[in-house]
């Protein structure tokens, strides 16, 4: 039948060929499905059988007479260059086809009735030209979509399947308006949705399609350079919902501290198979390979087919030679002779991500999915090697930070609301959902950092098989009672006998003073430690060996959040002026504090924080945070500074310690009157003897200058 069908259309196209006016876009309109094409011979091209065959559906049109694909250099009629051109369709659908050869922009005003060729004969009957131009040029030509010269006119034909509405006994179809893309040839009902359609589409460098002929130059690309890796972006790269190839340069502390945490495993053991489950860009993996060396075999992996030749070329550009399918690159084996020896190879693979961790074993997996990374967590812990480290960055905050409690019900199986502690209840429930799929694998987890700053969700943890490991990290998800009044919170304790009354568990009274119910259960959460002091302070020592001076100050308050104490050796040391001990003493103190843990110990650090102003006395001036960190510690507990608040203070005092020694310290604001004057004096004094104290101690006012 194409062999007819083409026997056919040669006649025809000789005599649009004669045509003098620029008539190819109206020459000739195809039928729109196999169904209506006649099944009999074929005849002769003076026949009439072949133009009414032509003219029973005008579903599609011949765009471009020069376009280098002929079997799909047909577009839709409704796509075209002038208004002209959309007119001349309409002798071609009353069935005239010698007659459309012989158009010319005179014989358009004739008094012949005619039919809108977008439009079906029963919306719009046959009428005079005059009327035909004016329904065309309002209704169809300017709600049209332009594009590179084109116009997408709307569509009402019967192109794409509309439910039946259903009144009553009577079924009625309502066939809705449409436009026809030019670039991949789908059908979009809103004309803000078909400009959003196409704009995709060009930032995504996808101007070439079936129906108009694609120029050989590239779309304008970026090069990037982020510690001493080139990177060849995309346009809009720092918009996921543009590109493909996403790459968000506020995620390099995420990178930076991912790559310290890869450089301390390699010390252990190498070489390490490392996996880069989602490349995007393959910034990572190429910071790894090329910073690393030969101690690491870098698998880059990627399920769009973009962004794999992407990760190719973005190896080349930095000398490194690129292995696909187990087979080297022919263009790598020459760049490679121009780069250093010790750069290692580059695997790069297009799969599934899930597929590839079921398929293969890695000794460090790092996953970082647009959104949530539940979904791969299962295999990821399927074949993971012994003492080896997966980590996990989660980006949807607005789930994890309570902002859409129902998807993180729905994603983790956490109830939580917003508290005052809600970044590090963020951290401590995606290690929860961690430790579930490692468990389910038989594997226990050691965590190593949890981190949660504005953009992101980071989680680091080392994998220990075994059953007894998993029965052990499994013990580590509890529930935590949250009190609403006050923010008081407690986990709950072990046990499975149901408890009459579970506010007892809180150290607050506020059940008691308030009536009805005042605490809430949220969870499961990890209860154990976020931080693993001797690992961090390896990672410290990488991030000084590599040059990584932006990641240090973050690694540094993370080995004080651990610790939780203000009389630490390597605390002070770390925190000394650069400018009086010069760089390489400073990384001499690293390396012998580094040296001498041998093994890593995680010190138990008092869950959750407080945020001094949240707890802060209406009326009163809250002291300096530094001065209040000394008041605590002199009052014997432990506390320390968090990352997750610039003005949270973590310490293991209950809340009513915590404001007391708030309110001891805090002084009342000036109001002009004679008796607040007093109150005022008098606690100044009380103040100024604290203060006096603490100076004389020569050791708590050591421990006081760090902060």
């Amino acid at each position: 039948m194409e062999n007819m069908a083409e026997e056919e259309l040669l006649p025809l196209q000789e005599a649009a060929a004669q045509v003098p006016t620029p008539a190819p876009d109206s020459a000739r309109v195809p039928a729109p499905a196999p169904d209506s094409a006649p099944a009999s011979a074929p005849t002769p091209a003076s026949a009439p059988a072949p133009a009414l065959a032509l003219a029973q559906a005008p579903a599609l049109s011949p765009s471009l007479a020069s376009a280098p694909e002929e079997d799909e250099s047909k577009r839709h009629i409704s796509i075209q260059r002038q208004l002209g051109d959309l007119e001349k369709l309409a002798f071609v659908t009353e069935g005239d086809f010698d007659s459309a050869n012989s158009l010319n922009s005179d014989n358009l005003d004739t008094g012949n009735k005619q039919v809108c060729p977008l439009c079906p004969k029963e919306k719009f009957r046959a009428c005079n030209s005059h009327k035909l131009r004016r329904h065309l040029q309002n209704l169809h030509w300017k709600v049209s979509v332009e594009f590179e010269g084109y116009r997408m006119c709307i569509c009402h034909l019967p192109c794409r399947p509309v439910k039946p509405n259903i009144i009553g006994e009577q079924i009625f179809s309502k066939m809705g308006a449409h436009y026809h893309c030019i670039i991949c040839s789908a059908t979009i009902t809103r004309r803000t949705d078909m400009l959003g359609h196409v704009r995709r589409h060009v930032n995504k460098g996808e101007t070439k399609s079936r129906y108009i002929a694609a120029s050989t130059a590239k779309p304008c690309t970026e090069i990037l350079k982020e510690t001493d890796t080139d990177v060849q972006v995309c346009p809009n790269y720092s918009i996921p919902q543009k590109t493909d190839s996403y790459f968000n340069p506020k995620m390099k502390l995420n990178r930076q501290l991912i790559f310290c945490t890869l450089a301390a495993l390699a010390k252990e053991r190498k070489p390490l198979e490392c996996l880069d489950a989602f490349g995007a860009t393959g910034i990572m993996g190429l910071q790894w390979a090329k910073h690393l060396g030969n101690a690491v075999k870098v698998t880059i992996n990627d399920l769009n087919e973009n962004s794999v030749t992407l990760i190719q070329e973005n190896c080349h550009l930095n000398k490194l030679k690129v292995v696909v399918d187990s087979k080297e690159k022919k263009e790598g084996d020459d760049i490679l002779e121009e780069g250093e020896e010790n750069l290692g190879n580059i695997k790069v693979t297009k799969m599934d991500a899930n597929v590839l961790m079921h398929l293969r074993s890695f000794d460090f997996i790092h996953l970082d999915p647009f959104g949530t990374s539940v979904n791969y967590l299962d295999s990821a812990f399927r074949n993971i090697r012994n003492l080896g480290i997966v980590s996990v960055t989660s980006t949807d905050i607005s789930s994890l930070y309570a902002k859409a409690q129902h998807v993180a019900r729905r994603h983790y199986g956490c109830n939580i609301v917003r508290t005052e502690y809600y970044k590090e209840l963020a951290a401590r429930i995606v290690v929860a959902a961690v430790a579930r799929a490692s468990a389910r694998c038989n594997k226990g987890i050691e965590v190593l950092f949890a981190v949660a700053l504005e953009h992101f969700v980071l989680v680091v943890v080392r994998v220990l098989r075994g059953p007894t490991s998993a029965d052990e990290t499994a013990k580590k998800i509890q529930y935590l009672i949250h009190c609403q009044w006050c923010e008081e919170r407690i986990f709950q304790k072990d046990g499975n006998m149901v408890e009459e009354n579970p506010y007892r568990q809180l150290p607050c009274n506020c059940h008691g003073s308030m009536p009805g119910k005042t605490a809430i259960e949220l969870g499961p959460l990890w209860s154990s430690s976020l931080f693993n002091t001797g690992f961090l302070k390896r990672m410290l020592f990488e991030s000084l060996h590599h040059g990584l001076d932006e990641i240090q100050t973050l690694i540094k308050t993370l080995i004080f959040e651990s610790e939780c104490t203000p009389q630490s050796q390597f605390s002070v040391h770390a925190s000394s002026n650069p400018n009086k001990q010069g760089k390489r003493r400073s990384n001499e103190i690293i390396t012998n504090l580094a040296k001498k843990q041998k093994t890593d110990v995680s010190t138990e650090h008092p869950p959750f924080y407080y945020n001094i102003h949240r707890h802060s006395i209406k009326g009163m001036n809250m002291p300096k945070l530094k001065k209040f960190l000394c008041y605590l510690s002199q009052a014997g507990f432990r506390v320390s500074r968090t990352h997750f608040d610039p003005m949270g203070v973590r310490t293991d005092a209950p809340l009513m310690q915590f404001k007391s020694i708030l309110l001891k310290y805090s002084t009342p604001t000036y109001t002009g009157g004679q008796s607040e004057g007093n109150v005022q004096s008098a606690s100044e004094d009380t103040v100024a003897d604290r203060v006096e104290m603490s100076v004389n101690d020569k050791a708590e006012a050591s421990g006081c200058r760090r902060w």
